[in-house]
């Protein structure tokens, strides 16, 4: 499954994020909010924010191994 990380540079809490999917072998493609207008108002004060494209379904911070491995079984 294709996952969305919503994140910004300079984001001690998105490279956390990023270091709990890598911990767990999740790929997921890096989205930096700051290139769109649109995703800089709809994600700028939740980032970051791991996204289902399939469902739509979205995991916000803070979460950890435990809530993504959840998260991706819903």
């Amino acid at each position: 499954m294709a996952l969305i990380l919503y994140g910004k540079e300079s984001c001690h809490l998105c490279d956390a994020a990023e270091g709990i999917l890598r911990g767990l072998g999740i790929p997921a493609e890096y989205i930096d909010i700051t290139s769109d207008a649109e995703l800089f108002d709809r994600y700028g004060i939740r980032i970051p924010v791991l996204r289902r494209p399939d469902s739509g379904a979205e995991l916000e911070w803070p979460f950890d191994a435990e809530a993504v491995s959840r998260f991706l079984g819903a």
